[in-house]
This record gives structure tokens, sequence and C-alpha cells, in this order.
């Protein structure tokens, strides 16, 4: 059984958005060499996300307004984790991350993502304006 590993790097210039990396992982998967397995692919920060669904501005537009109503960044001083973590105002980007996930798991078929015919994987950021990783785990043979 083969294993690889990568690690894709985002420095997102806005607060959130909603990032298509199913390429990114593509290639991952060229260089891993594997043609029947998994892929796992997981946000390493605790405000941003993984997850797979349509890659359609409207319903990314649907995202937004959608957990901005569940968790709205202002007023900043309705969450006690920004009054608890010393000049923090991200308490929503934790909660927007909970409900969008960690990550996603990916079959591998004959060397190909296994996703539905409009199956696209994004990287979620709530809380940009700095560097953070997602990381690429493919198993298989």
């Amino acid at each position: 059984m083969k294993s690889y590993r990568k690690e894709l790097w985002f420095e997102v210039p806005t607060r959130r958005a909603f990032i298509n990396i199913t390429s990114d992982v593509e290639r991952a998967l060229a260089e891993s060499g594997i043609s029947e397995g998994l892929a796992l692919v997981n946000a390493m920060h605790i405000t941003a996300s993984v997850f797979i669904n349509d890659d359609e501005p409207g319903l990314h537009e649907d995202y937004e307004r959608w957990l901005e109503w569940l968790a709205p960044h202002e007023p900043v001083s309705r969450y006690r984790h920004n009054a608890n973590a010393a000049r923090e105002d991200n308490g929503d980007a934790h909660l927007k991350r909970q409900v969008m996930g960690r990550e996603v798991v990916v079959a591998i078929t004959a060397g190909l993502l296994d996703l539905g015919t409009w199956e696209r994987i994004f990287y979620g950021e709530f809380d940009g304006h700095r560097r953070k990783r997602v990381l690429v785990k493919m198993i298989g043979e």
C-alpha cells in the first residue's frame, strides 16, 4: 500500500471565501501514483473548512448569507471566545467551520477522484488574512 501526503497553503485576502481546490487535489493524486484508494482532504486550522458541493455562485452566496445568519460576525462582543482570547474577533469563524466541516474523504478509482457529476472540493475560509494549510493524504495502490 502506498501513502502520499501534501500540504496546500492559502492566504485569503478577504475575511471569508470559498475556493474550489478540486484541481489541486487532482494534481496531488497524479503526483501520488495511486490508482485505487482513498483521499482525505482536511483543513488544518480551526477557522477554515473543507467540504464538497456544487461550484455554483448562487449557492456560494446562499452559504454566505446562511452562515452569517447562523453566526453573525458582528457584534463581536456576542462571543465569549472573543472576550476570553486576547484581541480575537473570530468567534463566528469557529462556529461557521463547525457547520461546514473539517474534512472530506473521496474514493480514488482508476486514478481519478470518484466525485459525483457536480461535486467539487472546496476550501472554506472564515477568518482570512493569514496563511493556513490544507492536508491532502492519500492511501492505496
